[in-house]
């Protein structure tokens, strides 16, 4: 055969073969009641993840609480595609983006692993400083996990 097609062919089954059919993760988590399953996006995965979410106003200023929860008896390996591992964001009652705790935040590059052992519990929480006049909103929490995505939804009033 000749040498000239033999490589042509050889790289474009390579591509063929990196390109090819595979499951993705879902793009964005479904919004479910305060505390519930995230969905695994890896079938080998033997975990189940709970989550709840809590938020409080007062005084100008908002506090976060997301507790993640690792139901199973074995440890899970949770993955970041990068140095954020969650986020919390606020929409008004128009469902437009108030507020990002992530917004303007500069987080590394790099794939992470983290350890939920069985039974842990992680708490991810900040507090933020708002200026957001009284009225409804909703505050959405969401782990950036590729494999066990959590996102939680609370509403909330500021008066």
């Amino acid at each position: 055969m000749n040498s000239r097609l033999l490589i042509p062919l050889l790289l474009a089954g390579a591509v063929a073969l990196a390109c090819g059919s595979r499951t993705h993760p879902e793009a964005s988590a479904t919004v479910a009641p305060a505390t519930r399953s995230a969905p695994r996006a890896d079938s080998r995965a033997s975990g189940e993840i709970r989550s709840a979410f809590a938020v409080s106003a007062a005084d100008n200023a908002l506090h976060f609480a997301l507790n993640v929860t690792n139901a199973g008896k074995k440890g899970i390996e949770l993955t970041f595609p990068s140095g954020q591992e969650y986020d919390f964001t606020v929409r008004d009652s128009a469902g437009r983006e108030v507020y990002r705790w992530g917004k303007g935040r500069m987080f590394t590059q790099s794939l992470q692993n983290k350890v939920l052992d069985g039974g842990e519990t992680k708490r991810f929480e900040e507090h933020a400083s708002t200026t957001l006049p009284p009225g409804s909103y909703i505050a959405v929490a969401t782990l950036r996990s590729s494999n066990y995505p959590v996102q939680e939804r609370v509403a909330f009033e500021l008066r």
